[in-house]
């Protein structure tokens, strides 16, 4: 029943989508260029969703992107390329190639096993010229680009023996972007903080944090507490720049206080 249950949704948002493409004039201009920004921006909304662990958020950013992947696939039909079937099909026989453990007789019994094999697949199925790494997207933005790159060449065998060594790598670039700032080096001085970025990167690897959503985390509570400060100064009839930096501290003192 279930399985009915989801058949039929997919096909009534296959069906919708045809009518949509066939009798509205915006569906009717749209092309794989013109979406792209879009879905873009959809992603990132579900991320918001699951940041702020909003499940109906989630739930409709999904149905969100669900939306654009049949688009994607209607143009793809109307150009003769491929189908929804050809995109789901390719999927399927992705995940059971890739899952030898599940559907063949391939041992896995760790989460970690797991990726190792699946990067192994990736890479002997697509024999890229360009190695292990050469399958992270170009456009991801610098930081989740970090993860993917430090996790396939983790994949790869290319890490530290132990997660505790990451930190003697931190404190190198730290100690590195020190240097280059008393030396008064820009371009070196950006360099070494992209290295002591990307030694951080994979310490929350190492440690199971994604960063992009750690760092958001901290974005969004440095707001919260920097926007009551900015509140409590108005209350005293000041601008918060009027304050000195010892009563900027304790209004930011309190404001952390008041989030406990």
């Amino acid at each position: 029943m279930e399985q009915d249950k989801r058949a039929a949704a997919t096909l009534r948002l296959l069906k919708i989508m045809d009518e949509l493409r066939a009798k509205c004039p915006w569906d009717r201009k749209q092309t794989f260029e013109t979406l792209r920004g879009n879905t873009i921006e959809e992603t990132y909304e579900l991320a918001d969703a699951i940041l702020d662990r909003n499940m109906e958020g989630i739930r409709e950013e999904l149905g969100d992107l669900m939306l654009h992947i049949v688009f994607y696939s209607k143009l793809g039909a109307e150009a003769g390329a491929f189908d929804y079937a050809d995109v789901v099909d390719g999927l399927c026989d992705k995940l059971i190639y890739r899952h030898p453990h599940v559907y063949g007789d391939i041992h896995a019994g760790t989460p970690d096993d797991v990726k190792r094999n699946w990067e192994a697949l990736k890479l002997r199925k697509k024999n890229r010229r360009s190695g292990t790494l050469g399958g992270v997207p170009v456009s991801l933005p610098a930081m989740v680009k970090a993860l993917r790159i430090g996790e396939k060449a983790a994949g790869a065998g290319f890490d530290w023996e132990r997660r505790e060594d990451v930190w003697a790598k931190v404190r190198e670039e730290t100690a590195e972007v020190e240097t280059e700032m008393r030396r008064g080096d820009h371009e070196a001085m950006e360099g070494e903080f992209g290295d002591l970025f990307f030694a951080l990167v994979n310490a929350c690897r190492l440690y199971g944090v994604d960063p992009e959503a750690a760092l958001e985390r901290t974005n969004r509570k440095f707001i919260r507490r920097f926007t009551a400060m900015e509140e409590a100064a108005a209350g005293q009839g000041r601008m918060l720049s009027d304050l000195t930096p010892d009563e900027q501290e304790a209004l930011w003192q309190k404001a952390k206080q008041e989030e406990r």
